[in-house]
């Protein structure tokens, strides 16, 4: 992803005066570019974090059925 330094944000915003409607289509696209860039790294750490629950959900329970059988073994 791209770094936005001060400078240039002191630059976008009094550097121009007036924008051509090709202009502003331009940055329209281009945001929205980013914007779908985002959501697909978004949704991707969505997936990453649910398949890591699930699989912490697998660990727990497998651990506490073994520790049942280690119980039930011991009486």
């Amino acid at each position: 992803m791209r770094r936005i330094s001060f400078s240039s944000v002191r630059c976008m915003k009094w550097g121009r005066t007036d924008w051509s409607d090709s202009r502003i289509d331009d940055v329209v696209h281009r945001v929205d570019a980013e914007l779908r860039a985002l959501r697909t790294d978004v949704s991707a750490l969505h997936r990453t974090l649910i398949h890591a629950v699930i699989g912490m959900m697998a660990a727990m329970i497998t651990g506490f059925v073994g520790l049942a059988g280690l119980i039930v073994t011991q009486m």
